[in-house]
């Protein structure tokens, strides 16, 4: 056992003591972040304009605080990147996290000295969580990667600004930086094809212990490694590989492929980085069921999912939530952002500690007819059924058609598989019958012949790779979103079916 690895069981076992002295008193640890969030906004221009002084209590704050969409906030955020201090966050933020919106274009988060622990810290409790339970300190030992964004910043208003995984690059702890890979040269390429295969040639030939990332993008690098190589699976490359990290999209789909990709299963650490703030991670391997961080500048609210988009929904503290219940989730936090609606549907799965499952997006969702489907149906059938025949999907999409040519319309699956089911038809049906257990608006829709079975729809091989090429967003954090309520995504992606 190595130096590292020594030292690391002794401060994950302190860390996770700390972690469940906050974690045990959820409504003292949001309340103290609460109140010093209200201290710091009476400092801004938006506290003035919202009479924070007037704020007292959580009721209050509702009083005077409206929710808000990016869109809503982008008039202080336009304020911030014209170099004005203290809009949202007394001084200036340290970063700019550059990410994609959907209606607003490129949106800019603010990041600030407050804030940064929040990411940083986070992503650390989570391994040192892993270490406390398991005993296992393996991995410290051996080379890391983390598949992120560049690390290059650029300047908007004197603030660095880049992506988020490219900012937090720069705040890896020193004692990490010998075992962290690719080189800085390497991540600085913006090119993701040509960075993937660069990195795969850094790392062949390393003791490569953990790797990091959005599953999409490590199933790219491990297809390249083992092209590279010709070896048959990770295993025989990195023999030591023994702990995945990820975030970004349920990996439950992923599962069966990254088995075969690496020849065996491998721990994982399921976490929940956002550039508004790091939310949840695992904390436990135990469970599914990611810790909330309750204690690093955040102050949560929850808006119930049959709500999210009344006028004047209700809107509920942590400790006013309910188990097994599905919430729109709301943070207000050091960096500045107020009553900020971050898109995410998180369900309660656990209230001591408070643990949460994402299960969807606000505006991912298909109810073209009144069905109400979510992510989370989707993303277990398409678990199950892989499970069921023995196949392995690389990724989907899945979307209505409303109008088809002839027949009742219906919900197209896009599907890019790697290994074929034996019985496509027998599988289609599988997808049916899952779809109509879990969800009885939809069977109802069936029943009444409003719709007729869903079509799957074959992407060839790399179809969603070269799709999001096409589109110039291939790589960092982009993904394309599992279902949509409309055909964006689905009618540019008939052009690369089979």
């Amino acid at each position: 056992m190595g130096f590292k690895a020594l030292l690391s069981l002794p401060l994950a076992t302190s860390t996770v003591k700390n972690i469940k002295k906050w974690a045990s008193k959820p409504k003292e640890t949001q309340q103290k972040v609460f109140e010093s969030l209200i201290e710091g906004g009476k400092k801004t221009s938006f506290g003035k304009d919202h009479n924070f002084k007037e704020i007292n209590s959580y009721h209050d704050f509702k009083s005077k605080v409206p929710l808000r969409t990016y869109e809503d906030l982008q008039p202080y955020i336009n304020r911030i990147t014209q170099g004005e201090e203290s809009v949202l966050w007394p001084g200036k933020p340290l970063y700019l996290a550059k990410t994609s919106g959907t209606t607003a274009g490129t949106k800019y988060i603010p990041i600030t000295k407050d804030s940064i622990p929040n990411h940083i810290d986070s992503a650390k409790n989570a391994l040192l969580s892993y270490i406390a339970e398991t005993k296992d300190t393996s991995f410290v030992d051996g080379k890391m990667i983390f598949l992120q964004g560049s690390p290059i910043l650029k300047k908007t208003a004197g603030i660095n600004t880049g992506r988020l995984s490219g900012i937090v690059a720069h705040h890896v702890p020193q004692y990490l930086q010998k075992n962290r890979m690719p080189s800085w040269d390497t991540n600085c390429i913006d090119d993701w094809e040509m960075k993937v295969s660069k990195i795969a040639e850094e790392t062949a030939k390393h003791d490569m212990r953990l790797i990091s990332g959005i599953p999409a993008w490590v199933q790219m690098y491990f297809e390249v490694l083992l092209k590279q190589t010709g070896k048959k699976n990770i295993k025989e490359i990195f023999p030591n590989f023994s702990l995945f990290v990820y975030g970004g999209v349920n990996f439950g789909p992923y599962r069966a492929a990254f088995k075969k990709l690496i020849g065996n299963e491998v721990p994982s650490i399921e976490t929940y980085p956002a550039s508004e703030g790091f939310i949840a991670f695992q904390n436990s391997q135990k469970d599914d069921g990611l810790l909330m961080v309750l204690n690093k500048g955040i102050f949560y609210e929850f808006i119930p999912i049959d709500e999210v988009h009344n006028e004047n929904p209700t809107r509920l503290a942590i400790w006013e939530t309910e188990l097994n219940q599905s919430y729109a989730l709301v943070i207000n936090n050091n960096a500045g952002l107020w009553g900020y609606l971050i898109g995410d549907v998180v369900k309660i799965v656990s209230t001591n500690p408070y643990k949460i499952r994402v299960v969807g997006r606000t505006k991912h969702f298909i109810s073209a007819f009144g069905e109400h489907v979510i992510a989370e149906e989707v993303e277990s059938t398409m678990e199950e059924v892989q499970n069921l025949f023995a196949c392995s999907v690389k990724e989907f999409h899945v979307a209505p058609q409303v109008s088809p040519e002839k027949g009742l319309p219906y919900h197209e699956w896009l599907i890019e598989f790697d290994v074929m089911p034996p019985n496509l038809d027998a599988f289609a049906n599988k997808i049916e019958s899952l779809m109509q257990a879990k969800n009885i608006y939809y069977k109802d829709l069936l029943d009444g012949n409003i719709l007729r079975q869903a079509v799957i729809t074959k992407i060839a091989p790399d179809g969603f790779t070269n799709f999001m090429k096409s589109r110039g967003k291939l790589g960092g954090q982009n993904k394309i979103p599992r279902l949509a309520n409309d055909r964006t995504f689905a009618d540019l992606l008939q052009s690369f079916k089979l």
